[in-house]
């Protein structure tokens, strides 16, 4: 049964208040993928009765109304996404479509959906207790730069107006939180519970170890003060051995107290398996459902956490970089409850999670200590501690594909490719490849420029050579046609147009012509947003090139596209400007052809049979093709 939606179906259950209203920008889907989901039915087995309001009209007070004033207080989230990247693009124009609201509707939650949300909430009902969470909340938790308005914004708490932050993945804050309050704890009493952020004058009220970060009045000026905290905030985020971080609004203060210890493998079992109806609520059926389902109904996630923390990633501020995941149990019992679903084909969508083949903590001593203050475990090299094997996840998915009813269960979510190749074991790599790719493996290798690579936090374009090289050669030793499907990203913190022009020149030589190409997203919480506002890197203080208008943008975009027709005009001006006219012609070196026919081009070049292609270009391109001349696409 889904938890009330008005006070008709409250009335039904025989309540007369609820303890709990979730107020959430996405529409209401029970299922799993979907954090207002999990918390709703964390809390209902706790025993409090829980309302939601999904998509609220915030133009007026009304609909925050509906079932009168909670006994213990409202939850209020964005959603699954940021509202602000719910609503506008990388170039900062409108959606269309949003894939979390009925029918795909744009225009349904408000810009900066928790601000609003909470101003409603207050207006209506005073001094309610408020707590705020989801993704916008967690990566804005602290003085941030705002990609869409262009300026450092105070920590989300104080422009929200609410009472408390549940930050990361928020089960057990929010347990303590509801077994205070229902205690009659005063929400602006609650003041040590880990995985939280809250507001005081007096820093006695402080009670873990704490480091300062800064003034506001400070960080929103001195861009070198704002990545030094960014990078104080960052270092804290282990569970283990973070400290308090306190910023400084004029005599107030932000508090976040260190992280909650992620769920055991015992407790993540225990939130999966709960009674959730695995769909969007019937009322929107007249509006077709809500597209966001599509992708993960058939779909299992059975780990949490990434250690592989890329810099343009907010996982490692939301998730942290410690991996948990669930048992194979919990795993197959939830597939047998899928292949008992009425639609369900056979095929199991994905077994993943934020990366697909990480089942475990990188290493033994991170339990006990710890993730490294001072090293990452994949990058810049993998540790030599790094624990690499993929056994546990071959069993896993050995026991989903022996549930009755499933035909085939595929690997969609991130692979993390440099991971696989540090295991000497090629078993997993072997399976994967014969068994779980549906014609096509999306990997994100993101460039191949080793200069904007590490920008990234990402391995150097060797390691992600030798991948493929190895994917199409166990793919031809299987007898399949099957092919890589690279993600890969522009303008990035030190991409400059020669990066861009390499790794133009790279996929041409390598026949690989991208579908889609992302734009470097500046969004709250991540290392590489840091490296977009301040021109340098928060963890070493070097100075970093940073792509900031839109024609560079745009330039940079269509040299990833260079075989279409639509962005040759552009394609010739980025060229030219960038010195590299021996790159536009009809050889094998070249990117574009010339305007005008080809008859007129040779014209012009009556003393050669072909363009005047630098042979230094075309030695760089034949470096390129060492792959054994397999067939790719």
């Amino acid at each position: 049964m889904f938890l009330p939606i008005s006070s008709e179906d409250m009335i039904v259950r025989g309540w007369d208040k609820p303890d709990f209203v979730i107020v959430t920008g996405d529409a209401y889907v029970d299922h799993p993928s979907f954090g207002t989901a999990i918390i709703s039915r964390v809390l209902e087995a706790e025993g409090y009765r829980v309302c939601i309001i999904a998509q609220p009209d915030w133009k007026n007070t009304d609909d925050f109304k509906r079932f009168g004033r909670p006994r213990l207080g409202f939850l209020i989230n964005s959603g699954n996404v940021d509202s602000m990247v719910a609503h506008y693009t990388a170039a900062k124009k409108p959606r269309s479509t949003d894939y979390y609201s009925p029918g795909g509707k744009a225009g349904l939650r408000p810009d900066r959906a928790v601000i609003v949300y909470c101003n409603r909430v207050r207006e209506a009902y005073g001094d309610v207790a408020i707590i705020i969470g989801g993704i916008e909340v967690s990566t804005r938790r602290f003085t941030h730069y705002d990609y869409w308005s262009d300026r450092v914004r105070r920590s989300i708490l104080i422009d929200s107006g609410a009472d408390l932050i549940s930050y990361g993945m928020g089960e057990n804050s929010l347990r303590r939180i509801a077994f205070l309050l229902d205690k009659g704890v005063p929400v602006k009493k609650l003041r040590d519970i880990r995985g939280t952020c809250f507001m005081t004058t007096d820093k006695n009220d402080i009670h873990y170890d704490f480091v300062e970060t800064g003034s506001y009045d400070k960080l929103k000026t001195d861009k070198k003060s704002f990545a030094e905290a960014f990078a104080l905030q960052y270092e804290n985020q282990d569970p283990i051995y973070g400290k308090a971080l306190i910023e400084d609004y004029g005599g107030k203060y932000v508090v976040q107290n260190p992280p909650m210890l992620p769920l055991t493998r015992k407790e993540l079992d225990a939130v999966y398996s709960l009674p959730y109806e695995r769909n969007w609520h019937p009322v929107y059926a007249k509006d077709g459902g809500v597209p966001a389902i599509d992708e993960v109904k058939f779909s299992i996630t059975h780990c949490r956490g990434c250690f592989g923390a890329c810099n343009f990633c907010s996982i490692a501020f939301h998730q942290g970089r410690m991996v948990t995941s669930r048992s194979i149990k919990s795993v197959k019992e939830e597939a047998e409850i899928i292949a008992a679903m009425p639609d369900f084909k056979g095929y199991i969508h994905d077994i993943g999670g934020p990366t697909a083949n990480f089942r475990h903590p990188s290493c033994e001593k991170q339990k006990e200590a710890g993730v490294c203050k001072n090293r990452r475990c994949l990058f810049p090299t993998p540790c030599p501690n790094l624990n690499t094997d993929h056994s546990e996840y071959i069993k896993l998915l050995e026991e989903v594909e022996k549930v009755e009813g499933v035909k085939k269960v595929f690997i969609r979510s991130g692979i993390r490719f440099d991971y696989m190749m540090c295991d000497k074991n090629e078993k997993f790599f072997r399976r994967l490849v014969d068994k779980h790719v549906s014609g096509q493996l999306k990997v994100a290798p993101e460039h191949i420029c080793d200069s904007v690579l590490i920008q990234m936090g990402k391995p150097g374009r060797d390691v992600y050579d030798k991948f493929m090289s190895k994917f199409y050669r166990i793919t031809k030793e299987t007898g399949k046609e099957q092919y890589l499907v690279p993600y890969l990203m522009s303008s990035h913190p030190g991409s400059s147009l020669n990066e861009a022009i390499e790794l133009a020149l790279y996929l041409k030589i390598n026949n690989i012509n991208p579908e889609q190409v992302q734009d470097f997203y500046p969004t709250p919480g991540t290392a590489s947003t840091c490296m977009y506002y301040t021109g340098t890197d928060p963890f070493t203080g070097i100075e970093v090139y940073v792509a900031k208008t839109y024609g560079e943008k745009q330039a940079q975009r269509a040299l990833l596209q260079f075989y279409r027709k639509e962005n040759y005009p552009l394609i010739r001006k980025t060229l030219l400007s960038a010195g590299r006219g021996d790159l536009i012609g009809y050889g094998n070196g070249c990117l574009v052809p010339p305007a005008g026919t080809v008859k007129a081009y040779r014209d012009n070049n009556k003393a050669q049979k072909t363009d005047k292609t630098d042979k230094s270009v075309i030695k760089k391109l034949k470096s390129y093709k060492k792959y054994n001349g397999t067939k790719r696409k």
